[in-house]
């Protein structure tokens, strides 16, 4: 059956919070001037070449465009089969931001679902997370998690769960099945400020990270 009795940590959450008060003026931020530049447009001129305005602001805005990539390389005290239970589990390092935002978590045979709500509660979506195991030859613990957002495709995780040197590592490699358009440049870029606390905030070290956003 499925379940929504989770807790989630209060250490992250808190840094969701700080994510949510920076991204949520600079979204906005992106309506008003494309709103403004449609008015001034008007005021200077007439209606038909504002609405060419408007809607050329509007496809630029959307035209999925942007794609993003990359890897980071965490490490902690926690040992390997611990690792692969958080990253299996509902509630996976690495998505932080996504289950922090949630409004509900539910579980149903092992795939998890975020619930989120947006846009003053007028708009939701479905953030589900299909996750996979295996071995590798060498002993170290495969960890896949395919997200997807109202049914469709949204980012790939794959995490190497090895022992070295008396710490756990985990080599994560992401990237997004999809593009995005310009509108979504304020939210990543809040994002990658955060995601470092978030994990921290879970017992994570981020030895190193490679980030690419853009074409």
């Amino acid at each position: 059956m499925p379940s929504d009795s989770l807790e989630r940590s209060r250490e992250v959450l808190d840094v969701v919070e700080q994510y949510l008060r920076r991204e949520r003026p600079l979204s906005a931020l992106v309506v008003v001037l494309a709103v403004s530049a449609f008015v001034g447009t008007y005021l200077v001129t007439s209606l038909l070449p504002a609405a060419v305005v408007g809607v050329g602001l509007a496809v630029v805005a959307r035209a999925p465009v942007l794609r993003s990539e990359g890897t980071v390389r965490l490490r902690t005290d926690e040992d390997p089969e611990a690792v692969v239970d958080e990253f299996t589990g509902a509630t996976p390092p690495v998505l932080a931001l996504q289950w922090g935002v949630a409004d509900e978590i539910t579980t149903d045979d092992g795939v998890a679902t975020y619930s989120v709500s947006y846009l003053f509660g007028l708009q939701s979506a479905d953030v589900v997370v299909h996750t996979r195991t295996d071995t590798a030859p060498n002993g170290d613990r495969l960890v896949e998690s395919e997200v997807s957002i109202n049914d469709r495709p949204w980012a790939t995780y794959r995490s190497t769960v090895s022992d070295t040197d008396g710490h756990t590592v985990v080599e994560v490699e992401y990237t997004s099945n999809r593009r995005f358009g310009l509108r979504r440049v304020p939210q990543q870029r809040v994002a990658h400020r955060y995601r470092d606390d978030a994990l921290e905030a879970q017992g994570y070290s981020v030895v190193e990270r490679d980030t690419h956003f853009g074409l």
